[in-house]
């Protein structure tokens, strides 16, 4: 039990923390994704955007950036003040419900801001940026497949062996 409770909580901490992968680019300004943005970030650099289009879209994700901050501060004294409490504590179980729900809340948000830069970001292209940005997700997708097949078609031992 204590093992899957640390399990979800350090889950949804990344998830949280992925709003924080707004990481430097490299103007030093924050920009879209980390890790999980990769693909959108080769997107953008393989749209020939002009110059108008980069500034505006890097003040979208900075406003956007700068709106989650404190959400994401609280979170964060949330988190630490649960963490530092010890489960025989009273109000243990009242602090991870109330995290729990803080959490949910922030992935919630997350998501809805996401795809509202997400959508702010499409229509500041051109119709033909928008075609080649429908062919690069397309062949993106393509080579997720094939990976797939391949770790299907070549699975990885589980590393135990009969002793």
């Amino acid at each position: 039990m204590r093992k899957s409770l640390f399990l979800g909580l350090a889950l949804a901490s990344a998830m949280t923390l992925g709003t924080a992968a707004f990481a430097a680019g490299q103007d030093g300004g924050p920009r879209f994704g980390g890790h999980h943005g990769h693909g959108f970030d080769m997107a953008m650099q393989k749209l020939n955007l002009t110059d108008a289009q980069r500034a505006s879209i890097r003040d979208l994700v900075k406003n956007t950036f700068a709106q989650n901050k404190t959400q994401r501060d609280t979170l964060r004294q949330q988190r630490q003040a649960f963490e530092s409490m010890t489960p025989d504590q009273v109000g243990y179980q009242a602090a991870a419900a109330k995290l729990a729900q803080a959490e949910a809340a922030a992935t919630q948000n997350r998501v809805q801001q996401r795809a509202q830069l997400k959508a702010q970001i499409y229509a500041l292209l051109t119709p033909q940026q928008k075609a080649q940005w429908a062919t690069l997700k397309q062949e993106r997708e393509q080579r997720r497949q094939q990976w797939q097949q391949f770790k299907a078609e070549h699975p990885v031992s589980s590393g135990t062996s009969a002793q």
